[in-house]
This record gives structure tokens, sequence and C-alpha cells, in this order.
């Protein structure tokens, strides 16, 4: 009897975790594209495509307020040269906040460049970029924002490549007030993308296709401006106040270290009065 009622519980249990288990057409809208984005296997994978007409992009059913969201995205194989693929949180307004992933195409042989930024209260120019230490063509890896009060992390398959603390203390606004959907898009910006736009699309490789699947998003969401969080003592959430670790911040210098191709902190040609004020803190 025992033994029937574990295998019972077993069951329950994993039919919770399936239907938890992400699903695209439960959690994301198809926004643009003209049928150039898809929904396929069953809500599992999500595909973006780019062709000389138009790109695609989608965005998140819900908007979060803080969070610990995975992506895992397979880019544009080939001659990307061009394009970009963006995966970014974002709000709304004149004065929104945004946290970016922006994949930046390149040659074939030549490597994409991961490109971040974080904009609060509508001011950005933060901007921080790497290559990456594996090829983000072949197969998939998962791309991740830390987003709690004191700070925010961006992570490659588990990875620390960037942390942004809250130095509100200083002066410098932090995204804390402003709900924020997840967005994503593939599109071509030849202008600048490649080379600072030396480097054109070659559209006779079109159409260009991004991949995406397992979608997690273990975060507070909000609703008619209340928070899903609210009641935390009855639904602890431990990356609310979740901090880099020292095995966390060797991993982040070894990255920034070794395939750290641009950082704003350091660009004294482009800020020649004064570097940012969180550059200036330790």
């Amino acid at each position: 009897m025992a033994f029937s009622r574990l295998v019972l519980l077993i069951s329950i249990v994993g039919y919770f975790l399936i239907a938890s288990a992400a699903n695209f057409y439960q959690d994301f809208d198809i926004t643009w594209g003209d049928g150039r984005a898809k929904i396929l296997n069953n809500g599992e994978l999500l595909t973006l495509s780019l062709d000389k007409s138009s790109g695609s992009g989608f965005q998140s059913k819900n908007e979060y307020l803080f969070g610990k969201i995975d992506m895992q995205l397979k880019l544009v194989p080939g001659n990307s040269a061009g394009t970009v693929t963006a995966y970014y949180l974002s709000s709304k307004g004149a004065t929104w906040d945004e946290i970016d992933f922006e994949f930046l195409g390149n040659l074939s042989g030549d490597p994409y460049i991961l490109h971040t930024n974080v904009f609060s209260q509508g001011k950005g120019n933060r901007e921080q970029q790497f290559y990456l230490w594996f090829d983000p063509t072949a197969d998939f890896h998962t791309y991740s924002i830390l987003w709690n009060p004191q700070r925010i992390v961006f992570s490659v398959d588990g990875s620390p490549i960037r942390e942004f603390k809250n130095m509100e203390s200083k002066g410098v606004p932090f995204p804390k007030n402003q709900a924020m959907r997840i967005y994503s898009s593939l599109w071509n910006a030849d202008d600048w993308a490649t080379r600072g736009g030396l480097v054109k699309t070659d559209w006779s490789q079109a159409p260009f296709t991004a991949s995406y699947r397992n979608f997690n998003a273990n975060a507070c969401t909000v609703s008619s401006g209340t928070s899903s969080c609210s009641n935390s003592a009855s639904s602890p959430n431990a990356w609310l106040s979740e901090e880099l670790d020292s095995t966390s911040q060797e991993k982040l210098k070894w990255v920034q270290n070794n395939y750290m191709i641009y950082n704003y902190c350091t660009d004294t040609k482009r800020f020649p009065q004064a570097l940012p004020t969180e550059c200036n803190t330790a």
C-alpha cells in the first residue's frame, strides 16, 4: 500500500514538473514578422527568421519585476554578418529600463560579438562586449539574467560574464521600479553591426534563422500593478538576495580577462572628462 502511494506521489510530482515546463505557446506572443517566427514541437521550440523583406520577433506574455531568467539560443550559422539577434528585458515609456543581450553576426569563421547593455530611466551607454569561448551556432547554449534589487548578473552557460551592481547610494539609477517584458528579435543592422557597418548582409544566404528552447523564469510576475512576490514570506525566492560567491567571482574574472573586447568603463576617449560614476566604485 505504501509503495502504491509512493508511485502515485511520484506520478503527481512528475505531472506538475511536466506541466510547468517551458511552453512557448503559453509564455510568449509572436509580435511581428508575418509568419517568419514559428513555434514548433508542441511549443518546445521557437525559431525567428530574417530575409531581405523582414525580420521577426516575439515578446513574453508576462511582465516581470526581478527574476532569474534563462533561455537557450542557437544563433544564425555561417555568414551572419549584418544580422543582430537581440534578447532582452525592457519596460516602456520615455524613461524605460532595459537589460540587453545582443548577438552581432559576422563572416563565416569569425566570432560572434556578444553585446551587453543596461539602461536605467532611459539612459544606457553602459556597453560591454565579449567574444564567446565556443561556437554559438553549433548548438544551444544558455543565456541568463539574474535581476534582483542589489544587482544584475549576465551569465552564459552558468558562468557570469558581467555584474552591474545597485549603486543608487552613489547617484547611479538602477532598474527596480518598472516591470519589464522579455523581447527577442532577429533583424538586419548591416549599417553598424559588423565592423561598424563595413561588412554588409549577404542576402544570398537568407533566410537567416535563430532558434530558442528551454525558457525558464523563476521570477516575480506583475499583473495590474501587483507582484506575485508581494507575499514573499509564503514564497521565499533565494535569487532575490543572490550574489556572486567566490567561485562565481573567479569565473567572472576569467571571462573578463580573456574574452571581454570592449568595456565602457575603460573608454577614456569616449568619456574624456570623467568615467561614469559606477566605473570608479570598487
